[in-house]
């Protein structure tokens, strides 16, 4: 009889594949540069299918679109207890950088090859706009039309110098990158209510009331018509 280990079980469903599979993915990356990685290595070495792992990622851009989903899903996990869109998109925020923590080395490895492949670039800084999407839309926050667009846009640069803080945490309790991440919120919430409070309207947002104005105009118009009744009463005085 053979005294070799018997082979890990497979995983029951997609999910926890992929979640092997990515995690011995970004394992690799860390050791052998992201650039040398090979999905048919991250299978065998999480014990995994190669066919199946052919299925599921046939390139290493889905493997980067489905780590991408799996951290929006740890972000959203958890309800929103917090009670400001500020606090709700701090706590959400962090959750999805718990997951890079997790894979700190290999993340690193892949972000450190970005300005060397443009293309993996481009296509990450789209998919991270749609993660920005819903970390707003869970917030309570709107992301339909121009001013929506801007959100996503504002919330995308916080999350951008918020991992440029986390690539150079070394803290355990990474508090260098929840005290740029908060500060970088902050900035954003300042911006917004400058936008907000310009003497035009912000595309997109609300118009503003027209009641009071409208009514002011009645009034003077008013006042200019008795004025010039006044006038001809005047007029019709002796001559």
């Amino acid at each position: 009889m053979s005294d070799s280990p018997l082979p890990p079980p497979e995983p029951a469903d997609d999910q926890a594949f992929d979640a092997a599979l990515i995690q011995a993915a970004f394992r690799l990356a860390g050791t052998e540069g992201w650039r040398n990685l090979r999905i048919a290595s991250a299978a065998r070495a999480a014990g995994l299918p190669l066919g199946r792992a052919r299925l599921r990622f046939p390139s290493k851009g889905v493997l980067l679109v489905r780590f991408g989903r799996m951290a929006d899903a740890a972000a959203l996990a958890e309800a929103a207890e917090e009670e400001g869109v500020r606090e709700r998109l701090f706590a959400m925020l962090m959750r999805r950088l718990d997951l890079f923590q997790a894979n700190r080395e290999g993340v690193l490895a892949l972000l450190g090859t970005l300005p060397f492949q443009p293309r993996t670039a481009l296509m990450l800084a789209v998919l991270t706009e749609v993660s920005m999407s819903w970390m707003l839309s869970a917030a309570g926050l709107d992301t339909g039309g121009i001013a929506g667009r801007l959100r996503i846009k504002g919330l995308t640069a916080v999350w951008v110098w918020t991992l440029r803080a986390w690539q150079r945490d070394r803290t355990e309790d990474l508090s260098h990158t929840m005290a740029a991440l908060d500060e970088a919120l902050r900035r954003a919430g300042r911006a917004a209510g400058w936008l907000s409070s310009l003497p035009f309207p912000c595309p997109g947002s609300a118009p503003r009331a027209k009641e009071e104005p409208e009514a002011e105009t009645k009034e003077a118009g008013e006042e200019k018509g008795g004025g010039e009744e006044s006038g001809e009463e005047e007029s019709q005085g002796p001559s």
